[in-house]
């Protein structure tokens, strides 16, 4: 079941109601963000980094822990590329399944993970986006205690069902304006397509003279 046209109304309603996420960036700067969760991919991955790389552009990782420690190289030369690192969980759980405990074991996993791959500070990393999207108040309060960053979106193509690189375009540039946090897969779901989505949209949109940032610079602009 496809929930594409859902998203943009659960967008509307969800943001004036946990402001305390980052959801979009600034409505009066033509700067957006472009993210992919679930990778690092040993494949895709590399596919998608060209592409960044060709329009010098930078876009923001949400990485499962799992998957860093699967493709360590992989996740050290996206870091090197110069894009922005985010957590996503260690095995792709949704938060609201987890015990605190089990929660923040999750994201120190995939911090260290990131760490050593990447050969950063175990504290560099904070940003985090909820697997699926789900998330509960009281997860948000622990995400505040712990010193993390919940950083959510506010436009979802539903690229993972690969309901074909037209339609994702399409729906992305239906609903892109300034500001926008856009989310993408590189993972093992939807990534088969990123990198061609990655070059028409990134084409596209420079065309329309959108300007591309990370989500840490969306926060500063806030």
């Amino acid at each position: 079941m496809q929930l594409a046209p859902c998203y943009p109304v659960v967008y509307q309603v969800l943001k004036p109601l946990f402001p305390d996420c980052l959801w979009s960036g600034c409505e009066h700067s033509r700067r957006i963000a472009l993210t992919f969760d679930d990778g690092p991919h040993p494949e895709y991955t590399p596919q998608l980094l060209k592409v960044l790389d060709r329009y010098g552009i930078p876009a923001s990782f949400f990485w499962l822990g799992v998957c860093v420690n699967r493709s360590p190289a992989t996740a050290r030369a996206v870091y090197e590329s110069g894009h922005w690192i985010g957590l996503h969980g260690y095995d792709h759980r949704s938060f609201p399944m987890l015990s605190p405990i089990e929660l923040k074991q999750s994201l120190e996993q995939t911090q260290e993970a990131i760490a050593q791959a990447c050969q950063l500070s175990f504290e560099a990393v904070r940003d985090v986006r909820p697997p699926n999207g789900f998330f509960t108040p009281q997860t948000l309060d622990l995400l505040r205690q712990w010193n993390y960053r919940p950083v959510m979106w506010s436009v979802v193509p539903e690229d993972w069902l690969r309901p074909g690189v037209a339609i994702v375009v399409q729906r992305v540039l239906q609903q892109v304006k300034s500001g926008s946090l856009i989310v993408l897969h590189d993972g093992y779901h939807g990534g088969a397509d990123v990198a061609e989505t990655a070059d028409q949209l990134i084409s596209t949109l420079l065309e329309q003279n959108y300007h591309f940032v990370t989500v840490d610079q969306l926060w500063e602009g806030r």
